[in-house]
């Protein structure tokens, strides 16, 4: 599921300090990049057997490499997952994700958004 008008998309932004600010707002990479993409995930634990929800942010690198720790990042929209152990991730539309969970989404991404926008470049 998208999650519209946080303010995140189209951010371009220098890795580091995003690196920081997700971190600050417990969004983990992890393993989850390669030279020219990074993805921040928020994980959401839930009541439901074998089932994890993520907030999901993802970049693309505009300038220099993520592996360097260097690139300029420009940010997409972000979206909601819901995992499936043992089966996967699913992002569709048809999933069912609670209101909650949607609204919690929206706050914490509105508020890195926030974090972020003094480091913005123009």
């Amino acid at each position: 599921m998208i999650i519209e008008n946080t303010g995140l998309d189209n951010i371009v932004i220098n890795q580091k300090p995003l690196d920081h600010l997700t971190g600050k707002n417990a969004f983990i990479r992890a393993g989850q990049w390669d030279y020219d993409r990074v993805t921040y995930d928020y994980k959401v634990e839930s009541d439901e057997k074998n089932v994890t929800y993520y907030i999901r942010l993802q970049g693309r690198a505009l300038e220099g490499d993520v592996d360097s720790g260097d690139a300029v990042i420009k940010l997409l929209t972000p979206f909601i997952g819901k995992h499936y152990y043992p089966h996967g991730v699913e992002y569709g539309e048809e999933e069912n994700f609670p209101p909650e969970l949607i609204e919690k989404a929206k706050t914490l991404l509105t508020k890195l958004a926030n974090d972020l926008a003094p480091h913005k470049k123009q």
